[in-house]
């Protein structure tokens, strides 16, 4: 059996490594952790060892806001953010829960960070008069048909391997993705069956480090469908027990976060124009995963789908801060500032209130007081973040 100077001569000799460490070596009895991070980067001709105290490629250095506050303060526990870049996130919903409104305007916010959406179409919905609705730069904004699974995974490898370039891939669905042998084949379901699962599994696991490395961000929408084999009465089950996305299974082991977005067809649920036309509805986010202290967490806010669109975040403020202690709702409503000093409105002024710098701004503080900063601190009860009994339809 080699000693351990042995050994370490012996590597540096298949490797072709210099003199200097060989002698570093012979004199102490072993590599600097420094050195062995060059000498194996080296040999793997990419950066695929670091120093965690000095470069830690699973820090996630950048975020993606979502186009709702709330969202993005219960995303990751002790701060407000958003999507995190460099990971693999999906966005799964019920039908006509807003998915492409919110990845519309997803991308809208990567842009002014300098990240170039790629958008990966297999439902043929999205239109560029949309796009620039939303406030897409058309001119900075790659346009992909997702024709299949195995052209959709093989244009996002050769895209990562471009250069510097950041990219966030948002695939538009995936569920009605085809494989090859979908297009090729007849129409038996049977015939196919579990191909699609293996292929995203293999080409995800393949990606996920690439994807990081260029701090890139891959957001797969996908369906929430029934899961008609499940026991029990509907009306009592959690939403992991009622619903699953297509995809395999494994494919939940890839995300780095999970949101589902529900429904409802309540008629209070939707917005409406002067006329009674309906022009939005609301929406349930929650966290079905979250690698970041925070699954579970919920959160409810309205989307507009009419003349204009987007989420109405300033809206879904007022719901999230309806229990603090420092505003006060009713006939008439109350916020209390820092120095006591209070300001009263009518539920319908909060639009216009809410331009008001000095009002704007004490919102947000009690954002990060009431949502972000009391779940880090465990203050208040559980119920108080957590949709704690999870039921669904109800």
């Amino acid at each position: 059996m080699r000693s351990k100077v042995s050994t370490a001569v012996f590597l540096i000799g298949i490797i072709g490594e210099n003199l200097n460490m060989k002698k570093q070596v012979e004199k102490t009895g072993k590599l600097s952790v420094r050195d062995l991070q060059a000498m194996l980067n080296k040999k793997a001709g990419m950066n695929i060892v670091h120093s965690l105290k000095e470069d830690n490629p699973t820090e996630v250095k950048q975020w993606i806001p979502t186009g709702s506050t709330w969202l993005d303060s219960i995303i990751c526990r002790g701060k407000k953010t958003g999507l995190p870049v460099g990971k693999v996130i999906e966005l799964a919903g019920e039908e006509a829960t807003g998915k492409s409104y919110m990845a519309a305007q997803i991308a809208v916010n990567a842009q002014k960070m300098g990240i170039t959406p790629v958008y990966l179409d297999s439902e043929s919905s999205i239109s560029p008069e949309f796009l620039e609705k939303m406030g897409c730069d058309l001119d900075d904004f790659l346009y992909v048909q997702a024709v299949s699974v195995e052209k959709t995974l093989e244009l996002i490898e050769d895209l990562l391997k471009t250069g510097d370039q950041q990219f966030l891939f948002i695939w538009d669905s995936m569920a009605l993705t085809p494989t090859t042998s979908d297009i090729e084949g007849d129409f038996n379901p049977q015939s196919s069956m579990a191909v699609k699962p293996r292929i995203l599994s293999k080409g995800l696991s393949k990606l996920i480090i690439p994807i990081a490395q260029s701090q890139s961000t891959l957001l797969i929408l996908n369906q929430l469908k029934l899961n008609i084999g499940a026991d029990g009465n509907p009306k009592y089950m959690t939403q992991s027990q009622k619903f699953f996305t297509p995809g395999g299974k494994a494919l939940a082991y890839a995300y780095s976060l999970r949101i589902w977005l529900t429904g409802s067809k309540a008629k209070d649920s939707f917005v409406y124009d002067d006329k009674g036309y309906r022009t939005g509805s609301l929406v349930k986010a929650r966290l079905e995963k979250s690698r970041f202290g925070s699954q579970g967490r919920t959160c409810e806010f309205k989307i507009l789908w009419g003349e204009e669109t987007g989420v109405l975040d300033d809206e879904s403020l007022f719901e999230a801060l309806r229990d603090s202690p420092h505003l006060s709702t009713g006939a008439w409503n109350t916020l209390t500032f820092a120095d006591g000093t209070e300001d009263k409105f009518r539920k319908d002024e909060w639009a216009t209130k809410m331009q008001e710098e000095k009002f704007r701004n004490r919102i947000m503080e009690l954002v990060d007081d009431e949502i972000v900063r009391k779940f880090d601190d465990r203050t208040g009860s559980a119920s108080d973040f957590y949709d704690v009994e999870e039921a669904v339809g109800q």
